[in-house]
């Protein structure tokens, strides 16, 4: 209910008055005389009258300094759309803005009046970069006959210098520029010139800022050689190598102003290091796998090259309904730049424990591997490991040895890893192992597929495809922690951990050797922090080829879930039910961070 209180008596005008000023603004008038609605709506876009009205912001002062900013902000938007010969007008009180002396300013404003006559929009007569590099390519729009926007002009300029650069000449710039409009015909003669400059070699690379790293490790990582032709490839690749390492809160590579001797190219690294050692955790709840906390221990810089040692140690399925807890302990060191700027060599060592209703598998795994990057979506590795596993279950106990070669490869195309809205991630492993003692030897090969396409603004369909094979060595003779399950968070929801497996008979289950999952969500944006998802999921297990496996080795649950944007990755809670296979009772909870893939 609106309220309002009377002041009696003439004491009370002079409040009254002073309080009319900041209050009486009128809404900013917009005339556009013969334009495209779409172009009105740009110049009340670009305007910072409009802004400061708009965000209620009404001092006399502000309002005037953003009217006379107009007129520049109009004009370049009108260049930028092609018109030239336009008039703009911008009255404050019927006053125009641009002929009120600074020093004079109005103490109050009434009304702004924003009047544009665009005139006709003009094409490009003559559109002309040289010299230029072969196979350089021009932006479509800078051609005679098509519309003579502004900013195809510099992007035209930009692609003729970059592409000289791409070719070693690091100091292309233009030498002269000469633009001119005829109005009579209404076409723009844009005519840009270019020195390409020699071609450069890398010269000496320094390094600036505070940092424990050892010098002859920061030159290692870079892998910026000295004598090299130049590349802003190379040398962005340079400055990825050092963010990478984690050690460093920034970094920055600048070119030197001039040539040296020989036309050598100086570079300059600014550094500054992050603290050196880092702690982190994590938790996860679910209704059937129960709690998991997590956390981790790291120190960025073991020996002043970079070297990465992390202890990480994770307890799961707290209180979960079928058995538990699970233990996990993993140490790792990895170093950088080893035999190649891009490759990482790393010794891991892990132990775990996995504890079910009717087996408890005990595993030992150490090894020695290496990653490398071939560009900024595609990483590679490799390891060498040894492992060995205790399982103990209703068949009795069993022992398992043997040696790995995992090799993987992962592309990454996503936009973003917390929350992706298009491309896709694609991990593919391959590892022949072969057994010791009794274990069987033979290969497993897994992948996992995940694909993102936006639909409008607000609605993203995500799909994900798992799939995975043991050849060569038989079900009971495999390692316990190779084998395929399903069912949980990772696979399909709705159902608990590792439910479904193959079946021995007797009631004895064990994991299989053939394994495939799929699941569909629809993630729809209700505002800007908070979002639901509608999925479905699908998962199979076996132990034989899929077109001989009986109905009952397949499940599937479906739900809904809510996400809450925060800055590490939504929030994300999931409500699933079995609806296919062998069911669960009841609707399971999945609450974690980031999207389920």
């Amino acid at each position: 209910m609106r309220r309002f209180w009377q002041i009696s008596g003439l004491a009370a005008l002079p409040l009254i008055v002073a309080a009319l000023p900041a209050h009486t603004l009128e809404p900013v008038e917009f005339v556009v005389s013969g334009a495209p609605e779409e172009l009105t709506e740009s110049i009340r876009n670009t305007s910072l009258t409009q802004s400061a009205y708009t965000d209620e912001r009404r001092d006399a002062q502000e309002i005037f300094a953003a009217a006379r900013s107009d007129y520049a902000r109009i004009l370049g938007m009108l260049y930028a759309e092609g018109y030239y010969s336009g008039t703009i007008n911008i009255l404050i009180d019927g006053r125009e803005a641009s002929a009120i002396a600074p020093l004079n300013a109005p103490k109050t404003i009434g009304k702004v009046s924003i009047r544009v006559t665009p005139g006709p929009a003009f094409t490009f007569g003559v559109a002309e970069v040289a010299p230029l590099r072969g196979g350089t390519e021009l932006p479509e729009g800078f051609a005679a006959g098509e519309t003579a926007r502004s900013g195809v002009i510099r992007q035209a300029a930009e692609a003729a210098i970059d592409h000289w650069r791409d070719g070693g000449h690091a100091k292309a710039r233009i030498a002269g520029e000469e633009v001119t409009a005829n109005h009579k015909d209404r076409l723009l003669n844009a005519r840009i010139r270019l020195t390409e400059g020699p071609v450069v070699t890398f010269g000496k690379l320094s390094f600036r800022g505070r940092t424990a790293m050892r010098e002859g490790r920061l030159y290692k990582i870079a892998g910026l050689t000295e004598g090299g032709r130049y590349s802003p490839e190379e040398l962005a690749k340079a400055a990825d190598r050092l963010r990478r390492t984690g050690v460093f809160r920034s970094v920055s590579l600048v070119e030197a102003d001039t040539l040296g001797p020989g036309n050598t190219l100086d570079i300059t690294a600014t550094v500054s290091d992050l603290p050196r050692r880092r702690l982190g955790f994590g938790a996860e709840l679910t209704s059937t796998e129960g709690a998991a906390i997590s956390a981790f221990w790291m120190h960025r810089n073991l020996m002043g090259g970079a070297e990465r040692l992390r202890i990480d140690g994770e307890v799961s399925r707290i209180g979960a309904k079928d058995a538990g807890p699970d233990y996990k302990l993993g140490l790792s060191l990895e170093r950088p730049a080893s035999f190649t700027p891009d490759t990482t060599a790393r010794l891991t060592l892990g132990i775990e424990r996995v504890q079910d209703s009717d087996a408890r598998i005990d595993n030992f795994t150490g090894g020695f591997g290496l990653s490398h990057i071939f560009s900024r979506s595609l990483t590679g590795r490799a390891d060498l490991n040894y492992g060995y596993t205790r399982t103990v279950d209703s068949l009795g106990e069993r022992r398992y040895r043997n040696i790995s070669l995992p090799v993987g490869l992962t592309w990454d195309r996503r936009d973003n890893a917390f929350d992706p809205k298009k491309g896709f991630w694609i991990d593919a492993t391959v590892m022949p192992f072969a057994g010791l003692g009794a274990t069987d030897s033979g290969l497993r090969a897994k992948i996992d597929a995940r694909g993102y396409r936006q639909i409008g603004e607000r609605v993203v369909v995500a799909a994900r495809l798992q799939g995975g094979i043991i050849a060569g060595a038989d079900l009971l003779e495999t390692p316990s922690d190779y084998l395929f399950w399903s069912g949980g968070g990772g696979t399909v929801r709705g159902h608990e951990f590792r439910s479904l497996g193959v079946d021995l008979g007797s009631g004895v289950e064990s994991g299989g050797t053939r394994f495939a999952s799929a699941s569909l969500e629809l993630r729809t944006k209700v505002t800007e922090k908070i979002g639901v998802v509608a999925f479905a999921d699908y998962g199979h297990v076996s132990d034989r080829a899929f077109s001989a496996a009986p109905l009952e080795d397949w499940h599937a649950g479906a739900g809904l879930g809510l996400r809450y944007a925060t800055p590490v990755g939504p929030l994300r809670l999931d409500i699933a039910a079995p609806v296919g296979g062998r069911k669960a009772k009841g609707a399971q909870f999945y609450l974690g961070i980031g999207q389920a893939f």
